[in-house]
């Protein structure tokens, strides 16, 4: 059995352990950021939806809808029924996370309305990010047991499919952020010093698309380092 193999200890789980970590780390400080400026309110006294209304007015959008969906930190925007979706924790309430995590969703409204190259290409390669998600791994292993070498290589190539959906999603997530932040002071449902406030949410946001980046880059590295073990045990 090659020396990555499935006997003793294999040492890419590292790789695994360190991506896991990442993500946890990144996702504790989201909600440890998101918990303290729930608790603060904004000024303007504006509920999530409310923000969500005035921001698109004035970047002159008007087929797009705002609702309530169930959950915690469900909020999303959904090009094709082009509706900005916020979770209980946002729609009614008025703290600067609610107001700036809503914001953030508008700005991919936005983004869509203009036809934002990155989001575009998002959308674009959703199918095939699916598909590389789910049958990479049982194709890898399949080719690993069977000695396959075009199994392990059609693997490689699918979840390199799910990695290039989060290279793209992560322009995408920064750049929304960036816009909500523009209309919320522009707009003046935020102040600047609330703005900061806001920036902090939204950058503790980012920060989970960057540690699942980085996972994923991971991950293919660990199938990468696989693939060649089992190369030099052919």
């Amino acid at each position: 059995m090659y020396g990555y193999g499935f006997y003793g200890f294999d040492r890419t789980y590292i790789l695994l352990i360190l991506g896991m970590l990442l993500s946890l780390l990144a996702s504790a400080k989201l909600r440890s950021t998101f918990a303290k400026y729930r608790t603060i309110r904004s000024a303007s006294g504006l509920t999530g939806e409310q923000a969500a209304r005035r921001i698109l007015q004035a970047a002159g959008i008007t087929d797009v809808q705002v609702r309530a969906v169930p959950g915690s930190l469900t909020d999303h925007y959904d090009p094709r029924t082009k509706t900005v979706n916020l979770s209980q924790d946002i729609y009614g309430q008025t703290s600067l996370a609610a107001v700036g995590v809503a914001a953030h969703e508008c700005g991919h409204a936005i983004q869509h309305a203009i036809h934002y190259a990155p989001l575009e290409i998002r959308s674009a390669i959703v199918p095939a990010a699916n598909l590389g998600s789910t049958l990479s791994w049982p194709i890898f292993f399949l080719g690993l047991v069977m000695s396959a070498r075009p199994l392990i290589t059609a693997g490689i190539v699918l979840f390199s499919l799910a990695v290039l959906f989060q290279l793209v999603t992560l322009p995408v997530e920064i750049n929304a952020s960036s816009r909500a932040l523009h209309m919320l002071e522009t707009t003046g449902i935020l102040g600047r010093d609330e703005n900061k406030g806001a920036r902090k949410v939204l950058t503790a946001a980012a920060m989970t698309y960057v540690a699942a980046l980085a996972g994923s880059i991971l991950q293919l590295l660990r199938l990468l380092i696989l693939a060649g073990g089992r190369r030099n045990d052919d």
